[in-house]
């Protein structure tokens, strides 16, 4: 199978070796997101609530870039850097998630000990087109 990098302005550049997503087949892989605003390169100002949203929005515009959305999601990676955040994160997390509106993705979530800019969440996902 060939692979298809997908890349958009509406989410962060990549700031390494990788692609902002890849396209396999009918499955897409989002390279870990964060509340990074695509305007400036920057974490956005608040704290879990505000980088889990804005987390999101890019993970959402590389999805739609790539033909997919949130609603295709069938695998979801969610790292903190502090597993107390998890409620907040997770209240965020269900508003783009709705289990009546669709079959809810696989997750995983982990606390990891740093993350790149210091952000405090990175998610991943995968998702079908």
């Amino acid at each position: 199978m060939s692979k298809q990098v997908i890349a958009t302005g509406k989410a962060p550049a990549a700031i390494g070796p990788y692609s902002q997503g890849v396209r396999v087949g009918n499955l897409i892989f989002t390279a870990g997101q964060a509340g990074v605003d695509p305007a400036d390169q920057q974490v956005v100002a608040g704290g879990i609530t505000e980088q889990t949203t804005r987390t999101f929005e890019n993970l959402k515009a590389i999805l739609e870039a790539g033909g997919s959305s949130l609603a295709r999601v069938v695998k979801a990676t969610v790292f903190l850097k502090d597993i107390n955040d998890f409620a907040a994160m997770n209240a965020v997390y269900s508003a783009y998630f709705k289990q009546e509106a669709f079959p809810l993705p696989a997750r995983t979530t982990v606390e990891v000990s740093r993350l790149p800019k210091d952000v405090l969440v990175e998610i991943d996902l995968v998702a079908e087109v």
